[in-house]
């Protein structure tokens, strides 16, 4: 367990980075879990992809088909959750929701990440 400082507020985290309490989620903190993640700050279409992953979960409590996110937040490629977050799995971080169980993601190139249907 860790701690993840965002203004005067310690959000508690675990090892892997993911929040402990999803009511602790704020665009406050998803700037902070993105600066975890080595991003700056969260642009236009990082946040709508958020957001859509937040909406998704929320309605179906799963994690959605990359390709299903793009479409919905009218993304140009059908790619835009690697090219914007590369891995999947540092969006859903970032979005605050609960590491899935049994969705992994490999990368061979280290630039992009490809759900592994062997877990």
């Amino acid at each position: 367990m860790g701690q993840l400082h965002v203004g005067n507020v310690d959000i508690e985290i675990d090892v892997e980075g993911f929040l402990c309490h999803a009511e602790d989620w704020n665009e406050d903190v998803a700037e902070a879990l993105a600066a975890q993640e080595g991003i700056d700050h969260l642009g236009r279409e990082q946040r709508d992809i958020i957001m859509f992953m937040r909406a998704y979960h929320r309605k179906f409590d799963n994690f959605p088909i990359m390709r299903y996110v793009c479409k919905n937040v009218h993304a140009s490629t059908a790619d835009c959750v690697t090219e914007q977050f590369c891995n999947p799995m540092v969006a859903w971080k970032i979005a605050g929701l609960p590491k899935p169980p049994n969705v992994f993601f490999n990368s061979f190139d280290g630039k992009k990440y490809f759900p592994n249907p062997f877990y």
